[in-house]
């Protein structure tokens, strides 16, 4: 395997049998970065063109209904409310980055698709499907670096930092990318070794295995690199990752489980040895405690949240058993009435993306406003559960 490097972006790779790549990487929200994808296929004429898109996310920015078919009560009921919070974020981001440059993120990506369905070459969506790539970095993630990506995300979606069209161009660059994959190494390897570098893996292997003699691939800049070793290790046929190997999303840690019904359990038995040791009232004032605790810090979450009246009383009510089973998520039961009693209506669907960008549209607009009731709710009945263990364990 040969690797010529035509500019900062573009790099061909030949392999021994003839076979010929055209890597281009791009910054996702870069005019520029659109007008040299579409010179690319019109001076190449490659066979097959390779795009770093997965089929929802092609589904996602072609279709306009993929939203409106979304049924966010489901979504929270199968606990998936934080990957698509995470989504919703990572997309908001890019957004307003594509705003302040007048290009939509992506857009060269789509654009290598219109132009291979227009001269009919044949098209690969290479890159891994999204909700896989979420759920193997959050499995891999303690439940600190779990609450990092996710503060790191929304905080990234409502900055008002302005960045020009030097610094996106920038990005292209070797050492600042480098210096940004350091950093993030440093503070997620997990979520780093997942966005990263298995994606990595994975474009090069689906890329290499894609038919044609001549490809055009169109990946983000960050991910050069790292396909290119990967390519040229399938080239020389040495071991890498399959594209089934990196589909496999783990099971969760055993200790994470034992932690989540560790806690309540020794709630019950401090509850319990209330009863027991220091007889009937005292008993019942520390389960009242218990109650109280869990009831005011939910309550003050969801008011916080503005979540409908009905649904505070219900979250604040059960709150204090629920959190004695991990299987009953406050949260859980908090978006799903959230979404009920206001159902989200179209123009929800069609504005999500802009209202995420600034905190009234998460108030705003339904979807949103249901996820946010999901995840304040969430914190406040796990904050009441670390405020009132130490309290009743100091009143045996």
């Amino acid at each position: 395997m040969t690797v010529e490097t035509i500019s900062d972006t573009i790099h061909r790779l030949k392999a021994a049998d003839g076979t010929e790549i055209i890597l281009v990487g791009t910054a996702h929200i870069s005019q520029n970065s659109v007008e040299e994808v579409r010179q690319l296929i019109s001076d190449e004429q490659p066979d097959r063109i390779c795009i770093e898109l997965d089929d929802s996310r092609m589904k996602s920015k072609t279709e306009k209904s993929s939203w409106e078919n979304m049924d966010i009560r489901k979504v929270i009921k199968e606990g998936k409310g934080f990957f698509l919070l995470a989504n919703t974020a990572l997309a908001s981001f890019q957004k307003r980055m594509g705003a302040q440059t007048g290009t939509k993120p992506g857009e060269e990506i789509l654009s290598a698709a219109a132009l291979a369905k227009e001269n009919g070459i044949p098209l690969s969506l290479c890159d891994r499907e999204i909700q896989t790539t979420f759920r193997r970095a959050w499995a891999k993630s303690s439940f600190w670096n779990k609450c990092k990506l996710l503060s790191t995300l929304l905080s990234a979606a409502f900055s008002k930092e302005e960045i020009t069209q030097q610094e996106l161009e920038d990005l292209k660059k070797q050492d600042t990318l480098q210096t940004m994959m350091d950093e993030m190494a440093k503070e997620l390897p997990a979520v780093k070794q997942v966005l990263i570098d298995e994606r990595d893996q994975y474009l090069g292997r689906s890329i290499y295995e894609a038919p044609g003699k001549k490809k055009l691939a169109v990946i983000g800049a960050g991910h050069t690199n790292g396909v290119i070793r990967t390519i040229e290790k399938m080239d020389k046929h040495e071991d890498c990752p399959t594209l089934d190997e990196l589909n496999i999303v783990p099971k969760g840690k055993p200790v994470g489980k034992i932690i989540s019904w560790t806690i309540p359990l020794l709630i019950v038995l401090i509850l319990i040895a209330g009863f027991l040791s220091a007889g009937w009232d005292q008993g019942l004032r520390m389960f009242l405690l218990w109650i109280a605790v869990n009831i005011s810090c939910t309550f003050l979450a969801s008011l916080i949240s503005w979540a409908h009246p009905l649904n505070i009383l219900a979250c604040s009510i059960t709150a204090p058993f629920f959190a004695l089973h991990p299987a009953l998520g406050v949260g859980m039961l908090a978006g799903v009435l959230e979404a009920t009693f206001r159902k989200p209506k179209v123009k929800d669907f069609e504005k999500i993306n802009d209202d995420a960008m600034k905190l009234s549209g998460w108030y705003r607009n339904r979807i949103l406003h249901a996820l946010l009731v999901f995840l304040l709710s969430s914190l406040g009945s796990a904050f009441g559960t670390l405020i009132a263990f130490p309290v009743l364990i100091s009143r045996l």
